[in-house]
């Protein structure tokens, strides 16, 4: 997630994301909680 420190998410949070390929399959970059 985008920003200093320890970051969570609780159930329900709404966030913003950029999905990228990773060498595991897709992944979320550029999180951002709204």
């Amino acid at each position: 997630m985008q920003g200093n420190g320890f970051k969570t998410l609780a159930e329900g949070d709404k966030v913003s994301f950029d999905v990228e390929k990773g060498p595991k399959g897709p992944k979320a970059v550029n999180v951002v909680k709204l």
